[in-house]
């Protein structure tokens, strides 16, 4: 028995000159009997054992030693056993070789700046293609194309600069790499010198393609056809460099070309028929385009559509075999017989064998090839000869038959050739062919029935019983129901049978079989020994039709069959299309869909536009559409939106699935007519007048294609309006310049939109103010105090307000150290007219100059005189020490040793002392002139926590922390 190819030997490219390694050509098969194994080589037998350098391994051929004058060519293997043999694939051995560049050195080359140039790779002699890639001055520094002025063409290697450039200078190297089956190999041109020259012929060249190249590439195979293909251009000789676009000239170019559609390599992955067609790739700069042409033709090596396969036949019948393949070029077929060509009885894809004969037995194969390769479709012929026999297929020993019905009885013995079919009961002869058919059976149909069958080699007979049983009737059948779609229902069904059988109801609806096994479905049985009625639970719409009950006996059985209505929410009207689209309105119509039984009350119509992406009710003409209409008018649109309508159909039961959706239209247009929002400005330089508004940022409000605004503005208080066009959607501003505007003028302004439909209406007069001048006065009476080491307040006189130049927005108050530059100088800003401020986070004991600025959004103003203060000396920064408490009752005292200044610290003025109960928020303060403080202690056994510094004119000193609790006798506890 032949089951398939387990292995077939495939092509490979051996290197050349390596002699001491070996090549193995696979070749396995699946057979019972297992199979011996022979090989050819260009149709002649490989004469293993008689040349020591072929050894045969399981099947596998194993070449010592290969060289190309003797091995190379086509292998085949034959599998053979009792069965016949079949030939597998054929497969090349091919030798490859890369010899080296000729040592001859190359000839210096010179190109000008701005200009394209190429450089020739002359590859030495090779087999089979190789890849190229090109480096410079030194190994491995390889050009890398990403950057668009490189491109190396993998047909000719030849490498192609679109621009030169100075820094371009060098020796350029060829490397050529061959890729075989079981090594790589790669070698380097000497070295092209150039030279790149800045007085040459510039930028303003229009593209070239001086040397086109066009390549289909396949890069990888499946049976049908190539799965990616490239086409290659070289990159054309232009300045500036060239962008580059593919194009589909007889269609669209394929998605799946990706990003390779602006590169060199225009690739299609999963290459199929329909990429067949001409193809175009345009360069082009600003100095102009260029075009080139081509046109890929997809072919495809065979694949099989229909094949043949094993086949039993009798002796003296007739064989029929067909095969046929799809390709490009359309594959021819030819028949093998045990590996020998068949000439004789075959007709292309057809093999008609007549008159079968045992020497016909065999494996056969059909091959379809064209240049792309070849398909093997196997198959073994078995011709038969052999005496009547029942023992593989006798006639049933029992056949039970129903009273009234028809039982059909097969004769089937295994026969070569066909034998002589008879049947009879007892002496009665009754047909004389292989089925005994009798009908209307009653008692007296009981009994033995033999067939005879014979032939030339023998005969040979089998007898079966015939045995009548009581028929299956229904006694009570199903009823027609109406219900509600979600009610139950219940499909009685009852039956009478022969008792000796067992009795199996099924249930169909609208002829097809019913789940009746699966608790979550639908449909549940509720049985008894001849009940088998249905129970329907939550009844949908798509579960009305004819129910059919049937009771089966393993010999005959008995239908019947009612109708299930189901009433519900009507069906989704159809044929919905949108008519007479005026600016707000369009007519919709319909058709009625199904009423499920149950009149149409009224329809909704449902829309949405391209700025809403759900859909909700729209208003109507009528307002409450009747259910036996077929049209009404959608009113309240907006002009110049995109909208898509639904209808929906409701009745008492509900409401039902919304009609496919119509079409997207576009209403007509019409003049704006809501004015622009958000009207507002100020600020900007000198002498501007800003003015601003908020940008739509969708069509909602635009009516009409040509959208633009009409700003309009004037002095206050004068009469003429100046009007400017925007024709920007986009545009939120406008800029006016005049160097007569005086700073911080009040004007008018108004705005409205047009299109090409008109205008719509103004907006609100705003008034925006022209941009301010920085203040020109400035603060007078400037005070600095130093308030502790480390913080200073500052005041002054306000500048003169209202001013002309604009709105106060505040000061700006610049402090820095005596020996520091003012351009240092730190700064803070108030907000508002106040003339008092502190600043923060100075230096202890350092002298500071100090100014103040007025400022608006123009700028500052003149500085004020400055003034000069020097920061207090700093507290001292060791906390009270020796810190002791004693409880009293309710209170503690606590005591602590005095802090002293030394010589460079400000004097200890006090103490302030701060303190809260266990679980207070906040801390209490107490300014103390003493060395001790008597604090409340908590109600309860909680603690005090408690913080103890000095304090004088330098600020606050370090702070002692502790934690006082009830327990008089214990030491004082630090805090964590």
């Amino acid at each position: 028995v032949w089951a398939s190819w387990r292995q077939q030997p495939t092509g490979l490219i051996y290197p050349e000159g390596l002699s001491e390694g070996k090549v193995t050509l696979s070749c396995q098969a699946r057979a019972s009997p297992a199979a011996t194994y022979r090989w050819r080589v260009n149709g002649t037998e490989v004469q293993v054992g008689m040349d020591p350098r072929y050894t045969l391994v399981a099947g596998n051929l194993v070449i010592s030693g290969p060289q190309p004058g003797r091995d190379a060519g086509s292998y085949q293997c034959l599998a053979i056993n009792r069965c016949g043999a079949i030939v597998s694939r054929a497969a090349n051995l091919k030798f490859g070789f890369l010899h080296d560049f000729p040592p001859d050195v190359r000839s210096p080359q010179t190109a000008y700046e701005g200009v394209g140039t190429f450089l020739a790779c002359q590859p030495p002699t090779h087999y089979p293609a190789l890849s190229y890639r090109w480096y410079l001055n030194e190994f491995p520094n390889f050009l890398k194309p990403e950057d668009g002025r490189w491109f190396v063409s993998q047909l000719t290697g030849n490498l192609y600069l679109a621009r030169a450039e100075p820094n371009d200078t060098g020796n350029y190297f060829c490397f050529t790499t061959i890729n075989m089956d079981i090594s790589t190999k790669s070698t380097f041109s000497k070295a092209n010198q150039l030279t790149v020259l800045s007085d040459g012929g510039g930028p303003g060249a229009k593209e070239e393609f001086p040397n086109h190249h066009f390549v289909l590439t396949c890069l990888s195979r499946s049976p049908a056809w190539c799965a990616n293909l490239s086409l290659l251009f070289s990159l054309p000789v232009s300045s500036p460099v060239p962008k580059l676009r593919w194009r589909k000239v007889e269609g669209l170019l394929p998605a799946k070309a990706g990003k390779s559609a602006q590169s060199p390599t225009l690739t299609l992955p999963d290459l199929s028929f329909d990429d067949e067609g001409l193809y175009e790739c345009e360069a082009y700069n600003s100095e102009g385009s260029d075009t080139y042409q081509g046109r890929i033709n997809v072919q495809a090596q065979p694949e099989w559509l229909q094949v043949m396969s094993d086949s039993e036949v009798e002796i003296s019948s007739e064989l029929h075999w067909s095969c046929v393949a799809a390709g490009k070029p359309r594959p021819s077929i030819r028949w093998l017989r045990n590996g020998q060509p068949l000439s004789t009885q075959v007709n292309g894809g057809r093999l008609k064998i007549v008159n079968l004969a045992l020497e016909d037995s065999g494996m056969y194969q059909c091959v379809a090839e064209n240049k792309h390769g070849n398909v093997y479709s196997n198959g073994e012929l078995r011709v038969q000869v052999q005496a009547p026999d029942f023992r593989l297929r006798p006639v049933r020993r029992l056949v039970p038959a129903a009273r009234g019905g028809q039982v059909r009885m097969e004769c089937r013995p295994r026969a070569a050739p066909k034998p002589t079919l008879f049947w009879s009961r007892g002496t009665e002869l009754l047909v004389n062919n292989g089925v005994l058919m009798i009908h209307n059976i009653s008692r007296a149909d009981e009994g033995k029935y033999t067939c005879f069958a014979e032939n030339y080699l023998g005969k040979a007979n089998s007898t079966g019983h015939l045995s009548v049983r009581d028929a299956t009737k229904i006694t009570l059948a199903p009823s027609n129901a109406d219900i509600n779609q979600g009610d139950n229902a219940t499909l009685q069904c009852h039956a009478s049978h022969d008792p000796t059988m067992d009795l199996t109801f099924t249930w169909a609806l609208n002829g097809a079989p019913l789940d009746l096994e699966d608790p979550a479905g639908p449909f549940h049985r509720v049985e008894g020994e001849t009940v088998g009625d249905l129970l329907l639970v939550n009844g949908q719409l798509s579960q009305a039709g004819v129910y059919t009950c049937t009771a089966q006996t393993v010999v005959d059985g008995a239908s019947s069959s009612a109708k299930l209505v189901v009433r519900g929410p009507p069906g989704p009207p159809g044929g919905l299309v949108v008519k007479n689209v005026a600016e707000t309105s369009v007519e919709l119509r319909w058709s009625r869909g199904y009423d499920n039984h149950s009149p149409i009350g009224k329809y909704i119509i449902m829309g949405r536009s391209t700025i809403a992406s759900d859909w909700k009710r729209m208003r109507t003409e009528p307002v409450n559409i009747e259910g036996n209409a077929e049209m009404a008018r959608v009113i309240g649109l907006l002009p110049w939106m995109d909208y898509e309508f639904q209808v929906i159909a409701s009745n008492i039961l509900g409401s039902g699935e919304p009609s496919v959706p119509s079409y997207i239209i576009r209403t007509q247009q019409s003049a704006p007519s809501v004015a622009p929002s958000g009207l507002g400005g100020g600020g900007g330089d000198r002498h501007e007048l800003i003015i601003t508004w908020t940008v739509r940022e969708n069509t909602e409000y635009q009516n009409g294609d040509g959208f633009g605004y009409t700003l309009a503005f004037r002095a206050k208080g004068t009469e003429s309006w100046t009007l400017v066009p925007i024709a920007h959607v986009d545009s939120s501003r406008y800029v006016h310049t005049n160097v007569s505007l005086s700073p911080y003028s009040p004007f008018e302004v108004k705005m409205k939109a047009f299109n090409r439909r008109g205008e719509g209406p103004f907006s609100q007069i705003a008034v925006v103010h022209s941009a301010e001048e920085e203040p020109t006065g400035a603060p007078a009476s400037l005070n600095a105090t130093a308030l502790s080491a480390f913080e200073i307040q500052v005041s002054w006189v306000s500048v003169r307000q209202p001013s002309p130049e604009g709105i106060l927005r505040g000061y700006e108050i610049r402090y820095w150290r005596q020996h520091e530059r003012e351009a240092a100088a730190d700064r803070i800003r108030t907000a508002g007219p106040g003339t008092a401020a502190r600043v923060a986070g100075l230096r202890p004991s350092t002298r500071y100059h100090v100014a103040v600025l007025a400022y608006n959004s123009a700028g500052c103003g003149p500085s004020s005189p400055r003034t000069t203060v020097t920061t207090r000396r700093p507290p001292p920064n060791r906390p009270p020490g020796n810190v002791s408490w004693r409880t009293e009752g309710s209170s503690v005292t606590v005591r602590w040793d005095p802090v002293k200044a030394l010589h460079n610290e400000s004097a200890v003025l006090g103490y302030k002392v701060l303190y809260k109960h266990e679980g207070q928020a906040s801390l209490k303060v107490l300014d103390q002139g003493q060395t001790s403080v008597k604090l409340p202690l908590p109600s309860d056994n909680g603690y005090l926590v408690l913080e103890i510094r000095s304090w004088g004119e330098g600020g606050d000193g370090a702070a002692h922390e502790t934690i006082v609790s009830r327990d008089s006798g214990g030491p004082p506890r630090d805090m964590p």
